[in-house]
């Protein structure tokens, strides 16, 4: 099926509209792929080079079994000298429901009326954290609806106050926030806070395609949202993430977007995404949505794959939204970060209860796994869970991280650090049983580590042991 080009284009330019859905689909309607092209795409993957728009298009276009196979696998080692095998654990916190836009596939939406609205207090919102700490957590996305309440001031003032907030042993080291695109003067007051990743996701790289979706609200701006990283970026915010609501439109072609938002990030600024996110639509509280752009289970994965080989360097978070096990076939092929112990109705991390009421949150997760039964699934397949947050407190962030994690160097950190946050978790939180397979992970971890690191490692071990917190490289 052949699509009319746009002829919408702009130079990349900070602050510009860089999305041309013609140029787009040219690359998706013309390119013809071949296992030899698969081939050679996998191996300049496998060298740890980002791939250009055309080779990421040859990727999509592959339908042969044995190119898909091929791919999947080029995936799998890429992610494994890139990142070991190591996944970086976090947990979803709502803030606040109200929404001023309203986008048909969102239970968030204005015109929903069954949509419970909910904002947290103070002392509820502490109350969260410490049972989140009490979990074992270290990580957080803090989620916001798009209103007017949730100001720069706002978000920044809600950060301080989870910083704050110690349970014996626990606290948050990183605070991620998923909100609504800001101003520069906004995004710099959030930035004061000591935020992680700024995370806003365009929904669709689609710009036709978008307004059916988007018509009320400032979301309605196709433009002005494309370009809010880029104000973070003037702002001084180098750690930003990028994403696609899968199911709105060719999934094909939202791959390519995400690539292409890459590309301008790089362009511009020298940094590209830190993290890429593609959740695909689930059951929401009056969905008013078809299923015409559905990707199904093997075209994700197959995505998934594309995705890691396409940009090598990127972590890429896939969340409670899919099943447990779909998430744990997707670790292999490159999801590096996932979220554990889900809940997403507003105030629902202290109650012992997962209701899944659509009409109290945005969507229905499929994954209700707590924290640490991931955790014993994990180790299971020695896979190493990490609740790392030192790139991010050493300034190993935006040009800084690329010079580390580009050329793959980052796991020389990420490894060691990823066994003294579990080494925490498996003394402050685990029960018998997951403590005693951590230490036989962690054992078999340090294999992998050079003489000298490791009998850092293992000082530093002792000292977990005898109380102290918070060592990393």
């Amino acid at each position: 099926m052949q699509f009319r080009p746009e002829t919408y284009r702009l130079p990349d330019l900070p602050m510009r509209p860089f999305i041309d859905s013609g140029e787009i689909w040219k690359y998706l309607n013309n390119t013809q792929s071949t296992p030899e092209k698969v081939q050679d795409i996998i191996g300049k993957s496998l060298d740890k080079n980002r791939l250009n728009l055309e080779e990421t298009a040859i990727l999509l276009n592959a339908r042969d079994e044995e190119s898909k196979e091929c791919i999947k696998e080029g995936a799998r080692e890429l992610k494994k000298r890139i990142y070991g095998n190591r996944i970086v654990l976090f947990a979803p916190l709502y803030i606040g429901n109200k929404c001023s836009n309203n986008c048909t596939y969102c239970g968030f939406r204005a015109s929903n009326k069954e949509q419970v609205r909910k904002t947290l207090t103070d002392d509820e919102l502490v109350k969260e954290v410490e049972a989140l700490e009490e979990s074992g957590q270290k990580r957080l996305i803090l989620v916001y609806g798009e209103h007017a309440q949730y100001s720069p001031r706002f978000i920044a003032d809600t950060v301080k106050k989870v910083y704050s907030v110690k349970k014996g042993n626990g606290e948050i080291r990183r605070i991620n926030i998923n909100a609504a695109p800001l101003e520069i003067d906004g995004f710099r007051i959030v930035k004061e806070a000591g935020i992680g990743t700024y995370q806003i996701f365009q929904e669709t790289y689609h710009r036709g395609v978008y307004k059916t979706y988007h018509f009320r609200g400032k979301k309605a701006d196709f433009n002005y949202r494309l370009t809010a990283l880029d104000r973070a970026q003037e702002a001084g915010i180098d750690d930003v993430g990028i994403g696609a609501l899968i199911g709105l439109y060719d999934w094909r072609f939202e791959v390519m977007g995400l690539i292409r938002h890459t590309n301008h990030l790089e362009a511009c600024y020298n940094v590209g995404p830190h993290t890429i996110s593609f959740p695909r639509i689930k059951d929401a509280s009056m969905l008013q949505m078809g299923d015409r752009y559905f990707a199904s289970d093997e075209d994700f994965m197959h995505m998934v794959a594309i995705l890691r080989l396409a940009v090598p360097y990127t972590g890429m978070i896939l969340t409670a939204r899919e099943p447990a096990r779909l998430r744990n076939e997707l670790i292999q092929y490159g999801v590096s970060q996932i979220d554990g112990g889900t809940k997403i109705e507003l105030g629902s991390y202290v109650s012992n209860e997962q209701n899944r009421d659509l009409n109290r949150g945005q969507f229905r997760i499929n994954d209700v796994r707590s924290l640490n039964e991931i955790i014993d699934e994990l180790l299971a397949q020695n896979m190493l869970p990490s609740f790392c947050t030192a790139c991010y407190r050493l300034g190993r962030t935006g040009e800084h991280f690329m010079e580390f994690s580009v050329p793959g160097f980052i796991k020389r950190f990420c490894t060691p650090n990823a066994i003294l946050t579990l080494a925490e978790y498996l003394e402050d939180y685990a029960p018998e049983k997951t403590a005693e397979e951590g230490w036989k992970v962690i054992e078999k971890n340090m294999d992998g580590l050079n003489k000298n690191i490791q009998k850092e490692v293992r000082h530093r071990i002792v000292k977990i042991k005898e109380g102290k917190r918070d060592l990393y490289f």
